[in-house]
């Protein structure tokens, strides 16, 4: 994240007059809303609209604003028509705010329509609304609410959908929203059934953890305009997806996703999603695996590279022998997870580009690494660390010298998935300046502990405040110290050459040789309780002892001794 992103949102946090809130990963339950209509709002919001040929549907979804709860002073609406034949027009009844703004000339798609929006708007909190949308009277509101608490909130609203119908004019829609009685325009409605699910699943995605921004959608959700930039905007490239690509980002910049049934809006018909779904899933997943490492099952193939990694490795080269280096960066490159991109640094700029002698060059070994990596797609020169490393969930960061076994980077990854953790430092050895250690950072705990403590991602603290990232991280996400060794990771000298797929097949082998020595154990155990139960199995009365074992001692008998007749 950029420091004026950074700067923007403490800002916002600093109008909204609420200290800063610590969210452990996307638990928000501890944050209490206010009740609606009881609480003063502050915030400026833009309420964006997408549009494409859908005036009727437009005059519909304007007529629902302009009857919020919200105060009109502090609302505007941004209508984005993409092009239409004919063109847009704001209609009668729509909130007093309210301009119409097109995409560029030549530029078109939803990904282009809601960047141009969210260029366009004012406000604090930009506000996506789908221009097929009719919203309850409180639904503004009911988002807002959040934004005062919480500076990097992305909120989403309850969206139902209805079934196909004739639709109400914009003047019925008018009176039902500002009678509190917008559900009686529709012969039904419900919500969609796999989101339903997920919040069912997640106690309403406090319990989602970094998957928490799957359910991101456009239909209905407002973000802090200074999160929106410091994630990098909306992909205009995109035409579908737009939603889950942008969601994910939001995620690695450190936003906490709530969704508010206070928030009540209604879709006009199912969506395209609901109608043709096998038909959208083939278009999305031929695009967004490049964008979101997080969708692991669609990155199948043992070879290929991605746009964005899933982890981003940081070799520092310090005064590393060529030979060194180039053992740290082939067993990152070489392990059983591929998916990795490799940023070597090192003082690059220093290196002649004119005449120089080839074999008694001063900065010879550092010459070496950028012949051996210049043509390497994966690998990239910088003269410092990156400060960050989104969208890239994941980053580990090592000096030169040391080498990644083949299950190394795995297994790290694995423990930080499997139990949330923010931060994991492997301690590499001890010496007079203190403990030298890999870690592992995860992007979105990075990016959110940043924002809590006022600090940037790669560390820096503002003067004022005297936490630093890596407590707050552990006490937002949870950190731990390993063992490299425990994990593989070896000096450089004695690392194994890589050669081919060797690195798959020794981390295979080693994987199954203590899975082996796993069940060795267990049949031990196993074999002590079959002595055990034979004993006991020899009281057939004693039925408090034997009752709890039922099931259990016939299966045993069968095993170890052979049939006679019909067991007691």
């Amino acid at each position: 994240m950029s420091e004026a992103g950074h700067s923007d949102l403490a800002d916002l946090a600093g109008r909204t007059g609420v200290p800063r809130a610590k969210v452990r990963q996307n638990d928000y339950g501890p944050l209490l809303p206010p009740d609606l209509g009881r609480w003063e709002p502050r915030l400026r919001v833009s309420v964006v609209i997408p549009t494409y040929n859908c005036q009727d549907a437009l005059d519909r979804t304007l007529a629902s604003l302009a009857a919020q709860t919200y105060p009109a002073h502090l609302l505007e609406v941004v209508v984005v028509d993409d092009g239409s034949d004919p063109p847009l027009r704001v209609p009668e009844i729509t909130p007093a705010g309210t301009r119409l703004v097109r995409v560029p000339e030549g530029r078109w798609g939803r990904g282009w329509a809601r960047q141009t929006g969210a260029e366009a708007a004012t406000g604090d909190i930009l506000h996506w609304v789908d221009s097929d949308m009719i919203l309850d009277r409180e639904h503004v509101e009911a988002h807002l609410r959040w934004h005062h608490l919480l500076p990097y909130a992305v909120v989403m609203g309850d969206v139902r959908f209805t079934p196909d119908g004739t639709w109400p004019r914009a003047g019925e829609v008018l009176s039902a929203v500002q009678a509190g009685d917008a559900e009686r325009l529709f012969d039904g409605s419900a919500s969609h059934e796999w989101r339903a699910g997920v919040l069912k699943e997640t106690r309403w995605l406090r319990d989602a953890g970094a998957g928490a921004y799957r359910l991101h959608s456009g239909a209905s959700t407002s973000v802090p305009v200074a999160l929106l930039r410091s994630a990098g905007g909306v992909n205009t490239t995109l035409n579908m997806g737009e939603d889950t690509d942008l969601g994910f980002r939001l995620a690695q910049a450190g936003a906490i996703f709530i969704p508010d049934p206070q928030a009540r809006g209604w879709h006009l018909g199912p969506s395209t999603v609901m109608l043709r779904e096998k038909e959208v899933h083939r278009h999305n997943w031929s695009v967004l695996p490049d964008l979101i490492p997080d969708l692991r099952w669609l990155r199948t193939h043992p070879r290929r590279a991605w746009l964005v990694p899933y982890v981003h490795v940081v070799v520092d080269v310090g005064g590393a022998r060529y030979e060194d280096v180039r053992a740290s960066v082939d067993s990152a490159l070489a392990g059983t997870l591929i998916d990795v991109a490799v940023t070597v640094v090192g003082p690059w700029a220093r290196l002649p580009a004119g005449r120089h002698p080839s074999l008694d060059e001063p900065l010879l070994d550092l010459r070496l690494v950028r012949n051996l990596y210049a043509h390497e797609p994966r690998v990239l020169f910088a003269e410092e660390a990156p400060s960050g490393s989104a969208p890239a969930p994941f980053r580990l960061s090592f000096p030169a010298g040391w080498a990644l076994g083949a299950d190394s980077l795995a297994e790290l990854v694995r423990l930080a998935e499997s139990e949330g953790y923010g931060l994991l430092s492997a301690v590499l050895d001890e010496g007079a300046t203190g403990v030298r250690a890999a870690r592992l950072e995860r992007t979105a705990a990075f990016a959110r502990a940043a924002l809590v403590t006022g600090g940037t991602p790669d560390g820096d603290i503002d003067s004022d405040t005297d936490s630093d990232i890596d407590g707050a991280v552990h006490e937002l996400f949870g950190s731990l110290w390993v063992s490299a060794a425990e994990f593989g990771v070896t000096t450089a000298g004695e690392a194994e050459p890589v050669a081919g797929d060797s690195a798959k097949w020794r981390a295979e082998s080693t994987r199954w040789k203590r899975e082996a020595e796993r069940l060795r154990g267990e049949v031990e155990s196993l074999r002590a309780e079959t002595e055990r139960l034979r004993a006991e199995a020899g009281h057939p009365r004693d039925e408090r002892r034997r009752g709890p074992l039922r099931g259990i001692i016939p299966a045993a008998r069968r095993q170890t001794a052979p049939r006679r007749g019909k067991s007691g």
